[in-house]
């Protein structure tokens, strides 16, 4: 390219350009300086207030010595792990179903992304009344006559984790089947009839053909779910508060009791840093797969 060319291309799409400069301004102020911001203050002993005294690594170790952070951790990864996987099968399942032009199909897609409509507060408060032992789905059962039944997962500490995992399903799973059926429709028809006339089961199919063919879908499914699984916090609040006792607590809630109720800024900003590293070991990924394979395509 010649230097006469140059200013040419700097200048091509300027309207586009200057119309982008508020959201990089916004991207590198608040996002990138917050992020930095955050982890800097990460190594100070700060309390009510922000302050520059750095005690190094401190809030780290007492982070990582701290049984309710602990229990946090272990509590997100298990609520993690089992929502990315029922809300990729299921949202699949639900897709592949009503891919198959079924009656009344816009009416079902209706009923099941309608909860994705609601507040996390809203769909906390609503499983919480379905799950209470007394009014909710096991007074329901018993007073029909099986007075054995117990389903309390919210009252139990051993399986409180699940009982959040249930809402967070009904919830979020409507948008995932959405993607899904969105990725099967985009599907070219003479895939299937080629699959029919070789004769390979529909099971197969979906396996080694549809699903392969489906990776852009997956991998922004798999974005979204892991951004809300990270951040959880309005569920539990609105379900249990944490409870019983510690038992279901998580990060979200962590970092905001103790920078907004114990007063302790830098304790808060090191459990901040260890969720944006979290947020880090999935984002890195997904750019490598997104970008990365296409540069070397």
């Amino acid at each position: 390219m010649s230097k006469s060319e140059r200013p040419n291309q700097l200048f091509r799409n300027l309207n586009a350009k200057v119309a982008s400069i508020p959201m990089v301004l916004t991207a590198l102020v608040i996002f990138v300086g917050g992020s930095a911001w955050t982890v800097l203050y990460s190594f100070t002993n700060s309390k009510l207030l922000p302050r520059l005294n750095f005690v190094g690594l401190d809030q780290y170790y007492r982070l990582w010595s701290t049984p309710r952070w602990l229990v946090s951790v272990e509590n997100l990864l298990v609520y993690g792990v089992l929502s990315l996987v029922f809300s990729l099968v299921i949202g699949f399942m639900l897709a592949a179903l009503l891919d198959q032009k079924i009656r009344f199909e816009d009416t079902f897609r209706t009923i099941f992304l309608y909860p994705f409509a609601l507040s996390f507060i809203v769909t906390g408060l609503v499983w919480q009344w379905l799950l209470n032992p007394e009014f909710g789905i096991q007074g329901v059962v018993r007073g029909l006559g099986w007075e054995s039944f117990n389903f309390d997962p919210l009252y139990n500490s051993n399986i409180v984790i699940y009982g959040i995992l249930i809402a967070a399903l009904w919830q979020g799973t409507g948008l995932i089947m959405c993607l899904m059926l969105a990725g099967l429709r985009g599907i070219d028809e003479d895939i299937w009839k080629a699959a029919r006339v070789d004769g390979i089961p529909t099971l197969k199919t979906y396996l080694f053909i549809i699903i392969p063919m489906m990776r852009p879908v997956f991998i922004t499914s798999l974005v979204i779910i892991a951004a809300g699984i990270v951040k959880v916090y309005d569920l539990v609040v609105a379900q249990t508060s944490g409870g019983p006792g510690i038992a279901s607590e998580v990060p979200a809630k962590y970092v905001y009791d103790y920078m907004f109720f114990a007063q302790n800024l830098g304790q808060g900003f090191a459990a901040s840093t260890m969720m944006l590293l979290s947020v880090v070991v999935v984002i890195v990924p997904w750019a490598y797969l997104e970008f990365g394979g296409k540069k070397r395509g």
